[in-house]
């Protein structure tokens, strides 16, 4: 199958006209989505797409009320149709016109979705088109989690079948969809947007990412532009980062300074021992991935807790002869397993709080 770019030709010079505007020649690109039968042509930029104006008065009264505008009686046509010139990017209004044609499907999860999602949900807001709109919402809620056990679910799905995460082949960099949050107003999916962004180290934060590259573009144009936050966002993505590592301190000091705890089974024996040593080990693991030395995910809480507690039921640690697993009381499993759950709940709560999307809850609140 061609690729994009390979089903794009350099059309003749057409005579578009702007509506209710001057005479204009154009260099235009014909696009594939170009119906013999068309009756309209729409013009975005450089960009021909010519169309039936039934399908896309069908389900928008934006375009509806557009094509009913009385045209000059001199308007020049465009391969025998009139056109009408639309201010939109013309990748956009190519993603647009697939969805609107074609429908908008995705076979297999990945982060190369997101351009067609971004470009549909772009002007299916704009013209009103509810239905593809709802779609675009519904598959970018997948991507960006509103709730703890779909945001584990993600994080599984970012994980290959040897343990490595490598989210960036499925999900798009955060820093795309916090523009695109921002520009539309989609205030839901930014807390998991913020804090996917937070896992990042400063200096990768602050560089930015590449966009992807448009469907149209000119000779010597870049394949992708480089996409920034604004200094406002990232001071916020920064102070949030520090939210998120301070937590971890702050769960060190309340969870494990007092274990283990007067229920421990093993509490005036000489097996007591072993729970000691079990929960200095995970003291100590969790320090690590704290500061980065585990697996580079030093501002990550909810997978350094996740990782806590998977701790219990290892056994592939070493006690210098063999391997085995934390040779921790039942009793004490328990505790330390309820104070993690617990812990993960009010991460995921404090998330809005620590990129200020909501006002710090009052300890009333909070009880």
């Amino acid at each position: 199958m061609a690729s994009l770019s390979e089903k794009l030709v350099r059309y003749d010079v057409f005579e578009a006209v702007q509506r209710h505007t001057k005479l204009e020649k154009h260099a235009l690109i014909r696009s594939d989505i170009w119906f013999a039968d068309g009756n309209i042509v729409l013009i975005a930029d450089s960009a021909a797409f010519k169309v039936h104006h039934g399908q896309l008065e069908r389900h928008s009264e934006v375009f509806r009320d557009l094509f009913s505008v009385p045209q000059p009686v001199d308007q020049n046509l465009v391969d025998g149709c009139p056109s009408v010139e639309l201010y939109d990017r013309p990748t956009d209004l190519y993603h647009l016109l697939i969805a609107l044609y074609d429908g908008i499907y995705f076979q297999k999860h990945t982060a190369a979705d997101f351009v067609a999602i971004a470009a549909v949900l772009r002007l299916s807001t704009k013209y009103f088109i509810e239905h593809l709109r709802e779609r675009c919402i519904a598959r970018l809620a997948i991507d960006w989690p509103t709730s703890l056990p779909e945001w584990d679910r993600r994080e599984h799905d970012g994980t290959d079948s040897e343990g490595r995460y490598n989210p960036r082949e499925i999900f798009p960099h955060p820093i795309l969809m916090l523009k695109l949050a921002h520009e539309l107003d989609l205030d839901t999916f930014l807390p998991s947007a913020f804090y996917d962004l937070s896992r990042y180290g400063p200096s990768k934060i602050l560089t930015g990412t590449r966009g992807p590259p448009p469907i149209f573009f000119t000779e010597g144009e870049p394949e992708g532009q480089l996409v920034r936050l604004s200094d406002d966002h990232l001071c916020t993505a920064f102070l949030g980062r520090e939210a998120a590592q301070l937590y971890i301190h702050t769960f060190l000091e309340s969870a494990l300074r007092d274990r283990p705890s007067t229920n421990c089974a093993n509490v005036g024996k000489l097996s007591a021992v072993h729970c000691i040593e079990s929960f200095y080990f995970i003291h100590l693991n969790v320090l690590r991935s704290v500061g980065g030395i585990a697996c580079g995910r030093d501002a990550d809480p909810l997978h350094t807790l996740l990782q806590a507690a998977e701790m219990l039921e290892r056994t592939d640690f070493s006690d210098g002869v063999k391997t085995c697993g934390l040779r921790m009381c039942s009793i004490c499993k328990t505790e330390f397993m309820d104070a993690v759950k617990k812990a993960r709940l009010e991460v995921w709560e404090l998330i809005p709080e620590w990129f200020g999307l909501r006002e710090p809850r009052s300890v009333e609140d909070m009880n």
